[in-house]
């Protein structure tokens, strides 16, 4: 399982997406999960990131999914258009 940090903004996101590209190399199982649980503070580049992530996950031919997405985040997905894209674990 891929974790993300506390806060995930804009400031943070080149590192982070860095950090989940390394280790979709590793993750050898067939499906990919992101937990967002510990996810407080971020902005829209988390959003970003995690559709990012699942771009390559999805390369990969694996499944992509987020456990534990912030209510808020997920309002913002929606208004974007991209919930769909984000799936639950």
């Amino acid at each position: 399982m891929l974790v993300l940090p506390q806060e995930l903004t804009h400031r943070q996101a080149p590192a982070c997406l860095r950090m989940l590209l390394q280790g979709l190399k590793v993750h050898k199982e067939p499906s990919v999960v992101v937990d967002a649980q510990a996810l407080a503070v971020f902005d829209t580049s988390a959003l970003a990131v995690l559709l990012e992530c699942r771009r390559e996950a999805l390369s990969d031919r694996k499944t992509f999914a987020v456990q534990g997405l912030p209510a808020a985040l997920n309002s913002m997905a929606g208004l974007y258009g991209v919930a769909d894209l984000l799936p639950a674990a």
